[in-house]
């Protein structure tokens, strides 16, 4: 696997920012990255020191919208969940930092 732009964007929920805190940071990759690509990349495009990669695949779920409400199906996706080294962060997850 190429190590470019495995990484599609960060994944930014309640969840997600709690485990900021605790230095697990959550992101949508490419399904066919694995674990070892994942981590490089991260450590390359942050430059943080990555301590674990835990992976699994969201189903996609589905909704209803518009006047008819038809059916859509959202994609499937794997995320990633990044466990990085004590004191280091990532800017992407500050964003809620200040607040209470």
């Amino acid at each position: 696997m190429v190590s470019q732009n495995i990484i599609i964007k960060p994944v930014i929920t309640e969840k997600s920012m709690q485990d900021a805190g605790f230095n697990r940071f959550t992101f949508m990759v490419f399904k066919t990255a694995d674990k070892t690509a994942i981590k490089k990349e991260v450590e390359k495009k942050f430059n943080v020191n990555v301590i674990n990669v835990l992976t699994n695949i969201v189903k996609g779920r589905k909704k209803r919208a518009g006047a008819r409400r038809t059916e859509i199906e959202e994609p499937v996706f794997k995320k990633a969940i990044v466990k990085i080294k004590a004191g280091q962060k990532i800017a992407l997850f500050d964003v809620a930092q200040g607040q209470t």
